[in-house]
């Protein structure tokens, strides 16, 4: 999977997130499940900065997710803040392939990177259906992810 070193540049979308005490679990780290909610919240900001998406969103469409990636490449400890780099992979007609990589804050050592597919899904169809079309979507694609 890819492993990028830190690059402001590399990702689209990037969020701070904050390591609270209450992620940590008996080995004094941050629980593997966390991992997926840090990438999951960075995910749903990246969605916010995309206006076309905003719109469809109250027009009850919706991501499902339908495949997850990850791979844990080192410990996230407290306290601390990770940097979540966001940015696309790969567009099909109904379905867009997340490139994400979680990074510590001060040192910029990778510590996860992840691969998410999601599904646009019109909730009152309860079936995919296209994705709309998104402006500046090529400035969103993370260069070399798939080499």
């Amino acid at each position: 999977m890819f492993r990028p070193k830190y690059d402001k540049s590399l990702f689209y979308h990037w969020k701070e997130i904050p390591v609270r005490f209450r992620d940590l679990d008996p080995l004094n780290h941050v629980n593997n499940a966390l991992f997926n909610t840090y990438l999951e919240e960075a995910r749903i900001s990246f969605l916010g900065k995309v206006g076309k998406m905003q719109s469809e969103f109250t027009d009850g469409k919706t991501f499902v997710l339908v495949k997850s990636t990850i791979e844990y490449l080192d410990q996230i400890k407290y306290p601390s803040s990770v940097l979540v780099g966001t940015g696309i992979g790969k567009i099909g007609s109904s379905s867009i392939t997340a490139i994400q990589a979680i990074y510590n804050r001060n040192s910029k050592d990778l510590l996860c990177v992840a691969e998410t597919k999601g599904v646009w899904f019109d909730i009152s169809d309860q079936r995919p259906t296209r994705l709309p079309e998104i402006e500046d979507i090529e400035d969103m694609i993370v260069e070399g992810a798939f080499e």
